[in-house]
This record gives C-alpha cells, structure tokens and sequence, in this order.
C-alpha cells in the first residue's frame, strides 16, 4: 500500500489513536477514510478498518463483507495478499453470530488463500489462526501425533523451556493437516529431538510422535 494514500493515512492514523486507547477518535478516522475513499481499492482498505469499531456483531459481518466485495472488484495483485485475512474476519464475525457452517466456510477459504500472503510475521499469524479456527470448527484431518505433542507442549511450559517451545510451536500450532504442513511439524521434531537436552521421557515421546507422524 502507497503510504502517501489519503485513505491509508487517515487508517494508519485511526490505528495510532486505537494504540493510544482512543477508540472513538479511531472510529472518527476510519469513518473519515470511507468517506474519503475514491475508488474500490480504497473503499475495500477502509471497510477493513471501519469493522474494527462496531457495535454489534451484525454491524462487524456487514462491513467485513463489504471489504470483501470492494476485494472481488478490484481483482489484481494489489489486493492478492487481503483475502487469507478477509476470510479469518468474515469467520471470526460469524463465529460471534453463531453461524457454524458460515464459520467453517470462511475458516477454510482463508487457509486456501495463505499462500498469497508474502512470507513473514504477519503471515506466520495469519496462519496460526487459520489453524486454530479449524480446530475448534473440527475441520482439520487428525493428526495421530496429537496426544503425543500436546503432553510435550505441557511440560516444555511448565518448566519455561523457551527454546524447546520456539522450535515445536509454530509448527504444531500453524499446523493445517496438509502433507507440507505434517513434513514442517515432523522436521521441527526431529529437530528438536536432535538438540539432546530433553529429558528421557520427553526425547521417547518425540520419537513416538514422529514415528506416529510418518
């Protein structure tokens, strides 16, 4: 996105008061950013932010959607990376509505489009609630290591095994089921396995969840 963008600047300043605990100043902004938005692409950037501040869950879906659609008409390479985030939103809003086949829907729509979203922190967040989302819908395929990694995931926190967490974590949580996604859970065992400063219970448990994995 062009920082120098009216539109964007008035977001970028909507997200600011929003640090600051200025909600309605936030809200005013985003409003102004709409109002100011002159061409679809503009129109889909400030919806995204006007469906942070509204009061109902319905008012939340109805703008979410709204970006979506201005997304759809604009249809280049400007707004490629938008839709992994458009879909978790529409999801998370219908999440609120009580919607679950809606819920489902857009949980997996927005897994689909990950791979859209250049590589980095906010991707790596992207897809952790991807996965998350289509755990609780109970829309991933079973992982048979899961008993396994989720007992090793409880004691590496309870003793603050920070190092161990930082290699098992962003595969097992961003998990999605897929066979990349089960061969980037499994080499993130082996590679913890191979650090050697587990204790014996934990380094069978990682042998048995690879095993179990393969």
């Amino acid at each position: 996105m062009n920082p120098d963008n009216p539109v964007v600047v008035l977001c970028s300043q909507g997200m600011q008061a929003e640090a600051e605990g200025r909600d309605d100043d936030a809200r005013d902004l985003f409003r102004q950013a709409w109002e100011t938005a002159a061409d679809d692409y503009e129109a889909c950037i400030a919806a995204h932010y006007l469906a942070r501040h509204q009061p109902t869950a319905h008012d939340t879906l109805h703008w979410n959607q709204e970006c979506l659609k201005r997304a759809d008409r604009v249809a280049d390479d400007r707004v490629k990376g938008f839709y992994a985030s458009l879909h978790l939103n529409i999801a998370h809003a219908h999440r609120d509505l009580d919607s679950p086949e809606q819920t489902r829907e857009h949980f997996t729509l927005a897994a689909e489009r990950l791979a859209d979203v250049p590589p980095g922190p906010y991707a790596d967040g992207l897809r952790l609630a991807a996965a998350e989302g289509l755990r609780a819908c109970g829309a991933l395929p079973p992982n048979p290591a899961a008993a396994l990694l989720d007992s090793l995931a409880a004691a590496l926190c309870d003793r603050r095994d920070l190092k161990s967490l930082s290699l098992l974590l962003p595969s097992l949580l961003g998990d999605l089921g897929t066979p990349d996604d089960r061969l980037r859970l499994s080499t993130a065992l082996h590679t913890l396995h191979a650090t050697r400063t587990l204790p014996d219970s934990e380094q069978a448990a990682l042998r048995q969840a690879v095993t179990a994995l393969s």
